[in-house]
């Protein structure tokens, strides 16, 4: 079993208008002709895919940017607005729970039924997906009492921030602290034990996030800047700190993350010779900064705005993750360390911080 811990899939459902529960084929048949977004036909998820390629838990994000006036970036006008469409992408969610497509996993006893369930099944392709809940960027939070309520429709993973400055942090692109706003979610985040996602925070709103927040951190979806320099990109410096906070470190599969010098809309996959494999370098460098294979795992990102036009060459769908572990047993790995970044490493912290 594999988990992945970061799939857009709401916003895939209403804002690509995707439906999910069809087989890839059929959801870029009904694409083919459409060009409004450069990923058209092209999508590699469905639920489906994921389960034929052994994904029985995933971490499925919420996804609503406010930007404020000035601010180029596509969002919402309004934290209202934005607010608003992650309860539709909620709403998405529990609609594939009354369809037995998904599951959500909230607290310890879930998530040890639900992986004994997969664990024992002789067929898996018609048990449901579970997913821990997550909030890609923060501005959709109007004010505090919202993360409350938030937490009790399920919400246990938050990401301050996403691209660009915001209301709680700085994210990818831009630079600058986490200010009062960004403190105070962070109190709140951790009163209810809600688990930081560091990924796509500014350098500097990284260290003070960190040196804020004493909860449980994790990286749903990060790679090393050491091997692809971009500020998107952890340092080892912070990858360390990670370590010694005791997060794991999703690996991604977006390609400008994997490969140096990729550029949008000129490279592609087979120009860049990127084959799945490459991930594995990205997970090498953390095993060896680590001293261990504790703290990896994946979190493809694979629904995250693009489809096999950006990412690894030899990659049809999410169902060929499946491949990462004899990939890694052919670098060397053990059982024990393949199993810890298939599935285990995100199951052991989350027991861990879950009473």
């Amino acid at each position: 079993m594999l988990f992945d811990a970061h799939l857009d899939l709401a916003m895939n459902a209403l804002e690509w208008n995707r439906d999910l529960t069809q087989p890839l084929a059929a959801i870029r048949a009904r694409e083919s002709h459409l060009t409004d977004k450069p990923d058209r036909g092209r999508g590699v998820v469905s639920l489906p895919a994921m389960r034929r390629g052994g994904i029985g838990l995933c971490v499925a994000t919420q996804i609503a940017r406010y930007v404020k006036p000035g601010n180029p970036i596509p969002g919402w006008h309004s934290p209202a607005q934005a607010w608003a469409q992650t309860q539709g992408q909620l709403a998405w969610y529990r609609a594939m729970e009354d369809a037995g497509e998904m599951v959500q996993i909230t607290d310890r006893a879930g998530l040890r039924q639900h992986l004994t369930r997969w664990q024992q099944a002789e067929d898996t392709s018609t048990l449901p997906v579970g997913y821990i809940l997550s909030l890609e960027g923060a501005d959709s939070i109007v004010e505090l009492s919202y993360l409350e309520r938030a937490y009790a429709q399920g919400l246990r993973a938050v990401g301050p921030a996403h691209y660009g400055p915001g209301t709680y942090a700085f994210g990818t692109d831009s630079e600058g602290g986490i200010g009062a706003k960004g403190r105070e979610l962070l109190r709140e985040m951790e009163r209810l034990n809600i688990i930081l996602d560091a990924t796509h925070l500014s350098d500097t709103s990284f260290w003070e996030a960190l040196d804020v927040f004493h909860g449980p951190v994790w990286a749903s979806h990060n790679n090393c800047r050491t091997l692809v320099p971009h500020q998107r990109q952890f340092s080892d410096a912070q990858v360390r700190e990670l370590i010694q906070r005791g997060a794991v470190i999703g690996v991604v599969l977006d390609a400008w993350m994997m490969v140096p010098g990729w550029i949008r809309g000129q490279t592609t996959p087979q120009s860049a010779g990127l084959q799945l494999e490459r991930i594995l370098d990205h997970v090498d460098h953390i095993c060896q900064l680590a001293g261990n294979a504790s703290h990896i795992g994946i979190g493809s990102d694979l629904d995250g705005a693009f489809g096999n036009e950006q990412c690894p060459a030899d990659l049809d769908s999410i169902a060929d993750l499946q491949r990462l572990p004899d990939l890694l047993r052919q670098r060397g790995y053990s059982q024990q360390a393949i199993d810890q970044f298939a599935y285990k490493n995100w199951v052991s912290f989350l027991e861990r911080i879950w009473p």
